[in-house]
C-alpha cells in the first residue's frame, strides 16, 4: 500500500526540482549542422534559436531555396539535439524522486 502523504511530498519536492531545472534549461544548447558545417544553428533548452551561422559561398541571391534547405536542415538537427538534452536533464533532476507506479508513463512529460 502507498504512504499517501510520502506520495505528495515527493511530488513536491519533484515539482520544485523540475521547476527549477527548467529555469537553467535556457543555459542548455545544441547545434545542429547541415551542408558538411556550412550551416549551423544553436537552440536553446527553452527551445529558442541562439544563432546562426553560414558559410559566405552560399550567400548566392540565385540560389536563395537551397540556403533555405539548408537552414531547416540545421535547425531540425538543433532542435533534436536539445530535446534529448532537456529530456536528460529533467531525468536526472527527478530521478529516484517519484515512485514506479505501473502504467504511469512520465516520460514524455518534458
Amino acid at each position: 500500500m502507498f504512504d499517501f502523504m510520502n506520495i505528495m511530498n515527493k511530488v513536491k519536492e519533484a515539482q520544485a526540482k523540475i521547476k527549477e531545472t527548467q529555469a537553467r534549461l535556457v543555459h542548455l544548447t545544441a547545434t545542429g549542422e547541415s551542408g558538411a558545417g556550412m550551416v549551423k544553428v544553436v537552440v536553446n533548452g527553452h527551445r529558442k534559436v541562439v544563432s546562426i551561422e553560414m558559410d559566405e559561398s552560399l550567400i548566392n541571391p540565385n540560389d536563395k531555396e537551397m540556403l533555405a534547405d539548408l537552414i531547416v536542415a540545421a535547425m531540425n538537427k538543433a532542435m533534436e539535439a536539445i530535446e534529448f538534452k532537456i529530456k536528460d536533464e529533467m531525468k536526472a533532476a527527478t530521478d529516484g524522486m517519484l515512485p514506479n507506479i505501473p502504467g504511469m508513463d512520465l516520460g514524455n512529460m518534458f
